[in-house]
């Protein structure tokens, strides 16, 4: 519509502005320090919504970090959208790695360089855009309410007992999600599924203190080698999980539906040269979209023990220590693979070791649709505003919170990311290309206007 495409090309360089004020503040939900920063965040993230033109916001206390929410109810007897998103961040080291300050904003070759730039305040930023250009041009469809919280990078240990208390407050016809990525501009494309993910620690001990390793070695087991080798065992030359029972309830997808996948364009060779590596790695019998989308896997994310100082200190250690993260697929669950992961790895320790290992967070995968009226609607909206039919694909990446959604409300997900592969998330120097930002802000109120439509012929 005319009307939007005017009113977004005046205020482009605000929405912008405002972004890189939000991007300012380091709200890092994993470190205690960053408590006063979560706090300013949330009130940014509640003032952005006023001036946006919600009718009601409100900031919950949780035992963690604060939820916003806001709302606007235009007619009860209208669909509502729930828009879902995250103002907290990865924590940015290492420093040295980013070419600017990691929390002072950089546009640059026309990308914003900020942590949390792509994941995920300049996709949550996008909606409010887009929605102050629905309020302000009149032309808002549904009722819309959001719920951004400060705690998804940390695996949203409050934010489902929230959601638990508040079915009516938060009460909707879908979800929609910008926390993913698409394929490219030239090329969009749909995440309709999220793998879960099983997220532990696992901790080793031989002897009861550190020891010398010239006295000691060769006598005593130590216990980063007997780490090393357990966890060397987890995979088998074909890069299949050797866990029994790993991939029992793992959803195989159908040639034809492995063949659409295919159609997404990949280049191997750049995809190398991005990384810069000279072979790619992973399960034998998939390719690469396939490994990162629809099979299931397991990294280890750390590993230490021992002296990492400077210089040199001859120690066997007492203690060695992993994290360990499962990326799940449709039907594993993630209490069920954590206990699985646990379980095996207590069996393979040897006599000369104990083991412990805990659970850090996790999630189920999450599968949208691609008959449902979300998913038409989010790809019709595509299709308007890029000229071309995107492309369905499944999503390597977790959002732990959206098959809780689905069961705790009882409507869709609808993931309608607009970042890229290559922003860099959790990684230094992180950016989001402001094309993406604008075509985001462009395309979301399509979103409102076709669901209402498909909705009430539903």
């Amino acid at each position: 519509m005319q009307a939007w495409k005017d009113y977004q090309e005046k205020n482009k360089d605000r929405f912008l502005n405002e972004l890189i004020a939000l991007l300012r503040i380091p709200s890092v939900s994993a470190r205690s320090e960053h408590k006063p920063d979560m706090l300013a965040c949330a009130e940014a993230v509640k003032d952005a919504l006023i001036r946006a033109g919600v009718d009601k916001t409100e900031i919950f206390a949780t035992e963690g970090h604060p939820i916003v929410y806001g709302e606007k109810i235009i007619d009860p007897k209208k669909p509502t959208v729930l828009v879902y998103g995250h103002y907290d961040v990865q924590p940015p080291d290492p420093l040295e790695l980013w070419h600017s300050g990691p929390f002072d904003p950089v546009i640059q070759d026309g990308k914003v360089y900020a942590r949390g730039s792509a994941d995920d305040k300049g996709q949550v930023f996008m909606h409010i855009a887009a929605f102050q250009t629905m309020v302000q041009t009149n032309t808002l469809t549904c009722n819309v309410k959001f719920i951004i919280e400060g705690e998804e990078e940390i695996g949203s240990p409050n934010l489902g007992k929230f959601v638990k208390g508040h079915t009516d407050l938060l009460h909707a016809d879908v979800i929609l999600i910008s926390d993913t990525s698409m394929l490219s501009l030239e090329t969009p494309s749909i995440d309709v599924g999220l793998r879960g993910l099983s997220y532990i620690e696992v901790e080793v001990t031989g002897p009861n203190r550190d020891l010398h390793s010239g006295v000691y070695g060769g006598a005593v087991a130590n216990p980063i080698t007997i780490l090393a080798q357990m966890i060397a065992s987890l995979h088998d030359s074909n890069n299949h999980i050797t866990i029994p029972g790993f991939y029992k309830d793992v959803q195989e997808l159908s040639k034809e539906e492995r063949a659409e996948l295919a159609k997404a364009p990949f280049n191997e060779q750049e995809y190398k040269k991005d990384l810069g590596i000279k072979e790619l790695w992973g399960e034998a019998g998939y390719s690469t979209n396939e490994r990162t989308g629809i099979r299931p896997t397991l990294e280890v994310n750390g590993i230490w023990g021992g002296y990492t100082g400077e210089g040199a200190k001859t120690v066997l250690p007492s203690k060695a220590y992993a994290k360990i993260s499962c990326r799940l697929v449709p039907n594993q669950t993630s209490a069920s693979i954590t206990e699985l992961v646990i379980n095996h790895l207590k069996k393979i320790a040897p006599s000369y070791v104990s083991v412990e290992a805990h659970e850090h967070h996790g999630g189920d995968p999450y599968v949208t649709p691609i008959d449902s009226i979300p998913f038409k609607a989010a790809s019709k909206a595509m299709e308007t505003t890029f000229g071309k039919v995107p492309i369905p694909m499944r999503g390597g990446g977790s959002i732990p919170i959206t098959a809780l959604f689905e069961k705790s409300l009882g409507v869709k997900v609808v993931m309608l990311g607009f970042g890229l592969d290559s922003d860099n998330l959790h990684s230094p120097n992180e950016k989001y290309d402001l094309a993406n930002f604008y075509k985001g802000i462009e395309t979301i109120p399509y979103f409102h206007k076709y669901f209402a439509e498909m909705h009430g012929k539903g």
